[in-house]
């Protein structure tokens, strides 16, 4: 989710000198707003738009006075976008959390010779948790900081401490956010652990002690023998949060009526996450597989009731060495689950495990399995809880894709983003596939604002479409020199759009805000939010973010419309990581075609670059500026070459198997390829609103 590039830097948390996000001015965004839309609509639905946005922009009308109301609210609010935008993205959304919501991010694949080697990853991992936790807690954190033509722009670093203390209650119509900021209740010192279906609560501190490592491996070893026993097995509760939220939340309700399941949903409720110890999946593992096992779980008959949905953070470790993190996503971006899970991994490499021997199991008192009084009536929901998740399961199309022909570094040897050039690449792939451009959504980051989440870099831009046009239509009548051309103003373009976003000038945050005044002022849905091209533009047929990591794994997620694409990149500097994904049950997509068609694409814009002699003068490229935007993670991605794990074969079994990244010596100074003036005139335009 495209910012700038940032480094940590020391300084304060929170929202501390933080400007507000901007109000973009009413004629921008709905000019914008035409010009992104005409080339996906038919003229007459244009001609129609057209019409309806110059009345709802009219001197005097309905979006003047919706506007001048959206400045009261945000000289009023920390953030006058932060609760529509939340209720629109997640709150509001009734489908059910995997797949449809919650990112995953998918460890290398482990190797455990036994089941005792799991465990000990699991314990390691804990604990490092629980390091990263002390520093949330002590707000040592360091602060992100903007880099670049920004340098020294500190980040909301808000995100961040929702990671081990809110949960995603359900609701009839809408969910609630809860996080744990009371004073009057006591910090949560358990997580829970889910094995076998069951859950059980594992104290983290006992005897105002944080249980060390040997003892966290005590307290798993326990659990895992616990879970064993066959006459304690309860029903598989956790499967009613992989339910639509709804549905979910009526099931909640009956469970809530004994208290004995009130007592375990408050315990699950206020942990600090889980860890779900999964059974071997029966799968041959590779990166699709374990991508999908990390969504859904695989299902009632594998590891899906093994989940509770509702809590931010689930660390899955599969006793197969399929691992990773499940997230609810509601409490925070990308950056927050990218910047924890490499914290942990590198904590597990750097601290080697320090487990000798298991500590006397009589020197800790038992976990504790969380019981549930299932009546006919919640069993039954049980029934229909897991068969809408086979659905699921079965309707999952996967295809994780690793691109080795190049990866960013030829992309900036072309003096151009990487970031802009694979979403240009996405367009082509999409045209070439499908025959038509698609509206599309990649997420910008706004945390240079205080409680800043993200907005809409819509990347389905005339330009792009000139471009895939030019490259698939079959005649010589366009030469390589103007396909050059329009890649580099198709480049252009979304760079210049990428910029707006980060600095809180994109459209759709702002057409939400007009929208959801005027709902509160109880006036009539204004004619612009009726019409059809309101629609079309936010069926995000195409989904995408750029996630990339210093550590070698990958984020995947669902698609968010019936016959549309989740696409995450992780671009590294030989190659690129493709997660796609998309359902079985549309007949207008299919994951693996849509991965052909890219790779081609791709090699397409390698040749055409290399016959176009971009990057060949040594001297240019030392001089040439690259745009690095980067999405989701706002860190400074440097280059990054890969570091022989050579070490990791000491303690095999209790390390992961894990390649890092390492930066090298050189720095990507610029962050973009549009000229300085125009950023400085960006932000100009952020002081002034």
């Amino acid at each position: 989710m495209p910012v700038l590039d940032q480094e940590p830097s020391k300084g304060l948390g929170g929202r501390d000198g933080l400007p507000k996000l901007p109000l973009p001015a009413l004629k921008d965004t709905l000019d914008m707003y035409l010009r992104g839309m005409k080339h996906l609509l038919t003229e007459e639905q244009f001609n129609k738009t057209q019409h309806v946005v110059q009345q709802f922009g009219a001197p005097g009308g309905v979006g003047e006075l919706l506007q001048s109301k959206l400045k009261e609210r945000r000289d009023n609010k920390a953030n006058w976008v932060y609760d529509y935008w939340l209720n629109e993205m997640y709150l509001n959304n009734r489908q059910a959390l995997p797949v449809n919501s919650s990112p995953v991010m998918v460890f290398p694949q482990q190797h455990f010779k036994a089941p005792m080697d799991s465990l000990r990853f699991a314990a390691h991992l804990i604990s490092g948790a629980l390091e990263y936790k002390t520093l949330l807690d002590s707000r040592a954190l360091p602060v992100d900081c903007a880099r670049g033509q920004l340098a020294g722009t500190p980040l909301c670093m808000e995100q961040y401490y929702r990671l081990f203390t809110s949960y995603r209650l359900p609701g009839p119509e809408r969910d609630t956010l809860v996080a744990q900021e009371s004073s009057v209740m006591p910090e949560p010192e358990h997580i829970i652990v889910a094995c076998k279906n069951q859950f059980f609560v594992l104290d983290v501190v006992i005897n105002f002690r944080r249980l060390n490592e040997r003892d966290l491996l005590t307290q798993l070893e326990k659990i895992a023998r616990m879970a064993d026993s066959e006459e304690e097995q309860l029903p598989s509760i956790g499967l009613l949060t992989s339910d639509g939220r709804t549905e979910w939340a009526e099931s909640r309700s009956v469970l809530m009526r004994e208290s004995t399941n009130r007592d375990s949903l408050d315990m699950i409720e206020r942990c600090l996450c889980l860890v779900c110890l999964d059974d071997t999946s029966g799968l041959g593992l590779n990166d699709t597989t374990r991508a999908m096992l990390m969504l859904h779980g695989g299902g009632v008959a594998k590891n899906g009731g093994n989940r509770w949905y509702d809590k931010p953070m689930q660390f899955v470790v599969g006793a197969d060495g399929c691992c990773g993190v499940v997230c609810e996503h509601s409490p925070f971006e990308g950056i927050v689950l990218v910047q924890c899970t490499e914290y942990l991994l590198k904590y597990m490499i750097g601290s080697p495990s320090k487990l000798v021997r298991a500590a006397s199991v009589s020197e800790l008192p038992a976990p504790r399995r969380l019981r549930w009084k299932c009546t006919p009536e919640i069993h039954k929901l049980l029934a229909s809880s897991a068969d809408k998740l086979q659905r699921c399961v079965k309707n999952l199309d996967m295809n994780v894709h690793k691109f080795y022909h190049y990866g960013k570094e030829f992309i900036k040897k072309q003096k151009m983003s990487p970031d802009a050039y694979i979403q240009v690449a996405l367009q082509l792939a999409y045209y070439r596939f499908h025959g038509r451009p698609v509206s599309t959504y990649e997420s910008a980051s706004i945390r240079r604002f205080q409680e800043g989440r993200v907005d809409n870099i819509r990347s389905a831009t005339p330009e792009a479409l000139a471009f895939v046009k030019a490259m698939t239509d079959g005649k010589l009548s366009t030469n390589d020199t103007e396909k050059m051309e329009m890649l580099q103003s198709a480049i252009t373009a979304q760079t210049k759009y990428t910029i707006l976003a980060i600095t809180g000038m994109a459209i759709d945050n702002h057409l939400l805000g007009l929208r959801e005044i005027a709902h509160e002022l109880k006036l009539e849905k204004p004619e612009i939010f009726k019409d059809e091209a309101h629609l079309i533009s936010n069926q995000f047929i195409l989904s995408t973010s750029q996630v990339p990591t210093t550590v070698e794994m990958f984020c995947s997620y669902g698609p968010v419309v019936p016959n549309g694409y989740g696409v995450c990149y992780n671009p590294q500097s030989d190659h690129i990581i493709f997660s796609v994904s998309s359902f079985q049950e549309s007949s207008q997509t299919c994951s693996a075609e849509f991965v052909k068609s890219l790779v081609q694409g791709l090699l397409d814009m390698r040749d055409l670059c290399n016959r176009c002699n971009y990057g060949s003068n040594t001297a240019q490229q030392r001089q040439g500026q690259t745009l690095e935007t980067h999405t989701q993670t706002d860190t400074n991605w440097q280059n990054k070459t890969p570091q022989r794990p050579t070490d990791l074969t000491k303690n095999q079994q209790t390390l992961p198997q894990i390649l890092l990244k390492t930066p090298d010596q050189t720095k990507v100074e610029a962050q973009t390829q549009t000229s300085s003036q125009e950023e400085a005139q960006a932000l100009k335009n952020v002081k002034k609103s």
